[in-house]
């Protein structure tokens, strides 16, 4: 039984959390150990990126925190949704859904009329299911022959 669910903002001290379950959330999905090592300087989560237009917000349950959300302003239009990442062991529970939402909602609050993000390809399919198109592809800056799909949501 779910006691207390809430999404609040994070604060800065919660960087090394946050690093840790972005690469327990990233190497869910059956990456190398060697892909995940040349990957998590990409990961880490640092106090610096709490900045006026960088937002993040913690979703916890019964105060356990089993994810995350990050928004940072491209423009006066768009937003882009840096992080999305769940707990593996509460990966498939909805969590993903409702922090998909409560982004959309902050976006939309802040006025902005475009969300994009850069998917984890495992991903691509709960973001494309959620009514986001993919723009284009960008070069993976962790392994460059491989390419992530960049994706928009029209708010």
């Amino acid at each position: 039984m779910i006691l207390n669910q809430r999404i609040r903002p994070a604060d800065p001290s919660e960087g090394s959390f946050l690093t840790e379950l972005t690469i327990r959330s990233k190497a869910h999905w059956g990456y190398s150990e060697a892909f995940m090592v040349l990957a998590t300087p990409e990961l880490e989560f640092r106090p610096e990126k709490f900045m006026p237009d960088f937002l993040v917000y913690v979703l916890e349950m019964d105060n356990i925190r089993v994810g995350f959300c990050s928004l940072l302003r491209v423009d006066d239009d768009t937003v882009e949704l840096h992080d999305l990442f769940i707990d593996p062991a509460h990966i498939g529970c909805g969590h993903g859904k409702r922090l998909w939402f409560f982004a959309l909602d902050i976006a939309r609050g802040r006025g902005f009329r475009r969300l994009t993000l850069t998917a984890d390809p495992n991903a691509e399919p709960f973001y494309l299911a959620q009514g986001a198109v993919r723009i284009e592809e960008q070069p993976s800056p962790v392994q460059h022959d491989r390419v992530l799909p960049v994706l928009e949501y029209l708010l």
